[in-house]
C-alpha cells in the first residue's frame, strides 16, 4: 500500500525545510506513522528520524517527517521538484 500521496509545497513547509530538515506529505488518512517511515525510507532510500501527522480541518492527515543530518529535506525536495 503506497501511504503517500504527494508533498506539500507551502511557505510553511519551505520554512521547516530550511530550519528543521523536515518535508510535509499530504497520506493516507488510515495509515500509522510506522507505515509512512517504511514508505519513504523505501522510496526514497533516506533515513527517517520523526514523524508528527495531523488531520487537518478539511479531513486530509499531514505528515511532518524530520529527516537524519546526512539526508538533507532540501535535496530531497529538489528530486520531487518542489524547489
Amino acid at each position: 500500500m503506497n501511504a503517500i500521496k504527494y508533498p506539500l509545497s507551502t511557505e510553511k513547509s519551505i520554512r521547516l525545510m530550511e530550519s528543521e530538515n523536515k518535508l510535509v506529505f499530504i497520506v493516507e488518512r488510515k495509515t500509522t506513522k510506522k507505515d509512512i517511515k517504511e514508505d519513504i525510507e523505501k522510496t526514497f532510500k533516506v533515513k527517517v528520524v520523526k514523524i508528527n501527522t495531523h488531520i487537518t480541518p478539511e479531513g486530509k492527515k499531514k505528515a511532518y517527517i524530520k529527516f537524519s543530518d546526512e539526508t538533507p529535506a532540501i535535496d530531497l525536495a529538489t528530486k520531487l521538484g518542489l524547489m
